[in-house]
């Protein structure tokens, strides 16, 4: 059996991740690394995850006092991350770019940063700005992700943003 094969769901994940940024010459720090295996982990089993509709979820967390926003836009920029990195088929399919994805999930983080205590803000200041690094890691373990992820994989008929 395979180290990939052996350990707890946070052990195989983060080894999924060091791969696949090892793989394609990306540098995660520590924090970074970590919170990544913390949205895999978090998002496998949500069946609902496909379901939302992005630009609406982010208008309802502006809606919201500063503690709540922070957890709703939290949730917006891990399931922009998501789809950027694992589903990036998902852009065409619901008419926008892949780069809205971004956009949208770094404004999420930023805004997160905003409105959160001290070290929460200084941590989603940097997952702002290592967004794209972050979806890249993502993209190169597709492959071996899907598997664990077909609990979250948007059905090709979705057309939400």
């Amino acid at each position: 059996m395979s180290t990939l094969q052996q350990g707890s769901q946070a052990e195989l994940w983060q080894a999924l991740i060091r791969e696949s940024a090892r793989r394609g010459s990306i540098a995660l720090d520590e924090h970074e690394e970590s919170y990544l295996g913390f949205v895999l982990i978090r998002y496998q089993s949500d069946t609902q995850f496909a379901a939302h509709t992005l630009a609406l979820d982010w208008l309802r967390a502006h809606e919201e006092a500063r503690h709540a926003r922070a957890d709703l836009l939290r949730d917006v920029g891990d399931r922009c991350l998501l789809l950027a990195g694992l589903f990036p088929q998902q852009a065409e399919r619901r008419r926008v770019s892949l780069d809205y994805f971004v956009t949208l999930g770094r404004g999420a983080y930023a805004g997160v940063a905003e409105c959160a205590r001290a070290g929460y803000a200084t941590l989603f200041e940097q997952l702002a700005r290592a967004f794209l690094r972050l979806v890249d890691v993502l993209d190169g373990l597709r492959p071996q992700a899907a598997p664990r992820l077909l609990a979250i994989a948007p059905s090709p008929g979705t057309r939400r943003h």
